[in-house]
């Protein structure tokens, strides 16, 4: 089947979905369901960021810097993997390391959805996060020992049920009325 008979009858499908969607009282169902599915996906969400941050959680943050150092070179790589920068001072690694333990720790906060760079004992942060009050605790979380300024470059994208949904369904359903 080509491309443009597909395409002709996904839209014929969309049309046929959208009259019968109009019809009085089924719109309101068609909505409620739309906003349980948004529901669960909003739980899966969170479940996945509880699940990452248990995990970055298990790493043991609070070795001491001995420890850190027979192991700096893998510390560093996994940095580098994760699109992050560290400065070639050995403090910057450490102070790199105890920052995402510091993320890691800190309750609310996405730590994997946030980047680490360190160049001369500067901390940058970059990334997305729900909240302001994330991004906040975010930049407090980050001021460990040794740093001599925080960069906060996160970006506040709150996450949730699709509001414009409901919105077009709305005036779909108010456009056939008035044709009809």
């Amino acid at each position: 089947m080509n491309r443009m008979r597909l395409l002709a009858i996904l839209a014929g499908a969309a049309l046929a979905l959208a009259t019968a969607a109009c019809g009085g009282g089924d719109n309101a169902n068609a909505n409620a369901n739309a906003n349980r599915a948004a529901n669960v996906n909003a739980n899966a969400n969170a479940n996945v960021n509880a699940n990452a941050n248990a995990n970055a959680n298990a790493r043991n943050w609070n070795m001491s810097r001995e420890e850190y150092n027979k192991n700096e070179s893998s510390y560093r790589a996994e940095a580098k993997g994760k699109g992050e920068t560290i400065g070639q001072d050995l403090e910057d690694g450490w102070i790199h390391f105890k920052v995402r333990g510091a993320l890691a720790a800190a309750s609310d906060v996405p730590s994997t959805g946030i980047s680490v760079d360190v160049e001369k004992k500067v901390v940058t942060l970059r990334g997305t996060v729900v909240t302001k009050e994330q991004k906040a605790k975010a930049e407090k979380a980050a001021h460990v020992d040794g740093v001599a300024k925080v960069v906060d470059k996160l970006e506040v994208k709150p996450t949730g049920p699709n509001t414009n949904a409901g919105n077009a369904n709305a005036n779909a359903h108010g456009a056939a009325n008035k044709k009809g």
